[in-house]
């Protein structure tokens, strides 16, 4: 009996995989999901004429109805941005300044990170909630009324907190409920976007009437005002929404809060179990490899979040006062593949929104850290105290988390590297760090060492690309080479003919 060792080619091609399409919102439905009369409202009231639809992927079965209704009521050209360059969550303003559009119509899950160039207007497709269930679970998940707790939630399911919150500050005397920041356009969008978050605007008129020795938080799009006399540290955090890059942000942003979550779909709701110890520790070994590290590769994460550019330059000033080499990237969504082209680089910094700035890179062949683990590593004058920043804008200069470098005293800093056990140089001279040398100079603690850079790891690699040997290669005729495709030319026996044909 023949026992196949592999299967047949069109077995392969012809082989389903199973996998079913979104469905599609309804005719009657898109109206109301998509606000498309606000959309269209907004369009007019500023005179633009090319218009891009920005889709996440879970959105993209609708596009197509919702820019032929905007495109027949506004006259506008309408584009659509599918495929974005970097996370859904973005505006994705290169993508449509491809098309030279005037503004963007952003779609679903947002981040709500301000933008630079274009005006943006956020539909943020609201996802009913069971309103009873949610309180109900509420009560359970927190019976003590005297429990100060934050409510916040994802924006797709925004337009429900403050009816959940009414019902609960009859009960909760110690109830602060969040609203939602939207970031201002260029032009002047701010009623239009007030229009479709009534219930979060009153939320802000009744804590914008409070004392104004109350402290005022605006972090991840979201503000909330406390009483004077409390620390946030005291609340508790009640999230509304299902288990995603949002929440995780809000856990690592506020991680000494404790957070409850409850999942509109699922209608479930639980106490969240992640180890944020853990994880911060996880983070804390990422600044030590950073520490390590001789060379950088700082990549462009987002094109669209306001402030990217003051970022960079900020990472490679740091970056050179520390005394180490650095590159930067722009290669649009990291994968594994993308990043080990650059072997030569240490360690790689993503500057990105506040979202997607946290990635796990165990599978990636060097570790990415955020912009905030790399200033850790850098700057000697920032202390590891437990507060964990993704919003890089909260690094900048005039930000409330900005930490100025020292100057220096002139002499060569060293620790100790948790990691290999080895003395380490923390930052170099400022005749050092301008210089061309190939070495640095020998002191008491450290022996000579190379300067590893990018040129010098490809100098020392055995093969270092094509070369072109210009006069050096003899000049031939163009032959025919083989034709069919790899599983079988048409040379090779049963693949066609087994006359071997001419070589290339």
């Amino acid at each position: 009996m023949a026992v196949a060792f592999s299967t047949d080619s069109s077995e392969v091609i012809n082989r389903s995989l199973g996998i079913s399409p979104p469905s599609r919102t309804s005719s009657e439905s898109v109206e109301t999901l998509y606000e498309i009369p606000r959309c269209v409202q907004w369009v007019k009231k500023h005179g633009f004429h090319k218009v891009a639809l920005q889709f996440p992927d879970s959105l993209l079965v609708d596009s197509t109805e919702v820019a032929l209704k905007m495109e027949k009521e506004t006259g506008a050209k309408v584009y659509i941005l599918g495929d974005t360059s970097y996370g859904s969550c973005c505006v994705d303003e290169v993508a449509a300044q491809h098309v030279n559009a005037d503004c963007i119509v952003h779609y679903g899950q947002s981040c709500l990170s301000p933008t630079s160039h274009l005006p943006v207007l956020y539909v943020f497709c609201c996802q009913p909630v069971d309103v009873e269930h949610c309180v109900q679970s509420f009560r359970k998940l927190i019976p003590d009324q005297n429990t100060r707790v934050i409510i916040m939630s994802d924006v797709t399911y925004s337009a429900s907190i403050n009816e959940i919150s009414s019902r609960l500050s009859q009960e909760y005397a110690c109830l602060v409920t969040s609203s939602l920041n939207i970031p201002d356009s260029n032009l002047d969008t701010e009623s239009s976007t007030q229009k479709s978050e009534q219930d979060t605007d009153s939320t802000s008129t009744k804590q914008d009437s409070l004392d104004q020795d109350n402290q005022v938080i605006c972090r991840f799009g979201r503000t909330f005002c406390l009483q004077a006399d409390t620390e946030l540290d005291s609340y508790s955090i009640f999230y509304i929404g299902k288990e995603s890059l949002t929440l995780t942000n809000l856990m690592m942003g506020y991680n000494r809060c404790m957070f409850y979550s409850y999942n509109p779909d699922g209608r479930n709701c639980r106490k969240e179990t992640l180890n944020v110890n853990k994880a911060l520790m996880k983070r804390y070994y990422m600044v030590e490899k950073a520490k390590e590290a001789n060379v950088v590769g700082i990549v462009a994460g987002t094109l669209g979040v306001s402030d990217y550019l003051t970022v960079i330059n900020n990472l490679k000033e740091i970056v050179k006062k520390a005394g180490k080499k650095s590159y930067t990237f722009v290669m649009g969504k990291l994968n594994v593949p993308k990043l080990a082209n650059f072997m030569e680089i240490d360690v790689f910094v993503l500057v990105a929104c506040s979202e997607n700035t946290l990635i796990d890179s165990s599978e990636f062949y060097r570790p990415v850290v955020t912009p905030f683990e790399m200033e850790l590593a850098c700057n000697s004058c920032r202390e590891w105290t437990g507060e964990y920043i993704t919003d890089f804008r909260e690094l900048l200069p005039g930000a409330p988390s900005h930490v100025p470098m020292s100057e220096g005293t002139g002499e060569d800093e060293t620790d100790v590297s948790l990691i290999s056990g080895g003395m380490r140089r923390v930052g170099l001279r400022e005749e050092q760090t301008t210089g061309s040398t190939a070495v640095v100079k020998r002191d008491d603690v450290l022996t000579v060492a190379e300067v590893n850079s990018g040129a010098s790891f490809l100098q020392s690699l055995s093969w270092q690309g094509l070369e072109q040997k210009l006069g050096e290669t003899d000049v031939t005729t163009a032959v025919e080479g083989r034709t069919g495709i790899a599983a079988g030319y048409t040379h090779e026996p049963g693949a066609g003919g087994d006359k071997e044909g001419p070589q290339a």
